[in-house]
């Protein structure tokens, strides 16, 4: 077991707008995004499952063509494979957990 602090983990900005603090598992990858307002991410597919979790601002996703709004509360639960894009509208902050873990965002934040 350990104990992390979000703020010793390197940030990293893989999308532009888009910088994220992350925390592995073997398993397991849980990512810490605050967004700046405007920022897109384009649309992409991984193998990864993933649930996002706004906890600040409002998000909008695409997920396989369909389109919501989400705001704090809210959770995206996308299959692995899935094509998903998404836009700040505001500035925001999103937890993410992927399975399996990431480690393009692994390797990334070394």
């Amino acid at each position: 077991m350990s104990y992390l602090n979000l703020t010793d983990l390197k940030e990293i900005e893989p999308v532009p707008g888009f910088k994220g603090r992350f925390a592995h598992t073997d398993h397991v990858t849980m990512a810490y995004w605050n967004i700046a307002a405007g920022s897109t991410l384009p649309q992409h597919a991984h193998v990864h499952e993933q649930i996002a979790n706004v906890i600040e601002g409002e998000f909008e996703m695409t997920i396989a063509g369909e389109t919501k709004i989400l705001t704090p509360g809210q959770v995206a639960v996308i299959p692995a494979n899935v094509p998903h894009s998404g836009r700040a509208l505001t500035k925001c902050y999103i937890i993410d957990a992927f399975y399996p873990v990431r480690e393009d965002y692994r390797n990334a934040a070394r």
